[in-house]
């Protein structure tokens, strides 16, 4: 009588078969994926990152604002109490300011919720930026009233640097179109077939 693995499928033997009559009739093939993320460094979470992402996805413009990345030795967080507002001894005005304002909030006063928090920190960002840009164009104002001279706008650079590019463009397109126009009435007169017909005429003479 034959006997293989079909006689022991039919009989149903494999159900009550040892461990190695499994592995021996029905092989599991199985290959380990390559250790892609070995030495991938952990992804490092912190509490504010999502408020930072929703403050700068709000106002865009203050990642245009010039910041300082320089710590003195990675623990200046100990020289600031947040408790007291957005303005810190050492630390401009930033969006940095609302988002640790916020998280403060959020840590410390019972029932304050994260948008609660965020409105609260935004209005004393808002009151403190306004502050900051009035004082400044007034001290300019002051300073060209006594004859002082900062020199051109950003607006005023970007616009002759576009006036520039634009007169450089407009005498390129008036020769193309000087050009065009040159081939055109060339097409029309014959006169580009004219240095041919010449050299036709000299051999027939």
């Amino acid at each position: 009588m034959a006997r293989g693995p079909s006689r022991l499928l039919a009989s149903r033997v494999h159900k009550t078969a040892t461990e190695y009559f499994s592995s021996t009739i029905f092989p599991r093939q199985y290959n380990a994926p390559p250790p892609w993320n070995l030495y991938r460094p952990t992804k490092i979470i912190h509490p504010e990152d999502r408020l930072r992402e929703e403050f700068y996805r709000d106002h865009p413009w203050e990642l245009a604002r010039p910041m300082l990345l320089i710590e003195i030795d990675g623990q200046d967080a100990r020289f600031r109490d947040w408790s007291k507002g957005l303005q810190q001894p050492g630390m401009k005005l930033s969006g940095e300011s609302v988002v640790q304002r916020q998280l403060w909030l959020m840590q410390n006063i019972p029932g304050m919720t994260k948008r609660k928090a965020y409105d609260q920190a935004r209005k004393e960002f808002y009151r403190l930026r306004s502050f900051e840009e009035t004082e400044t164009r007034i001290a300019q104002e002051e300073a060209r009233a006594y004859g002082g001279y900062f020199g051109k706008t950003v607006n005023q650079v970007g616009m002759e640097l576009e006036d520039k590019e634009y007169n450089a463009w407009l005498k390129w397109a008036g020769e193309e179109i000087e050009g065009q126009e040159m081939e055109r009435q060339a097409a029309y007169a014959n006169d580009i077939d004219l240095p041919e017909v010449e050299e036709d005429t000299a051999a027939a003479a």
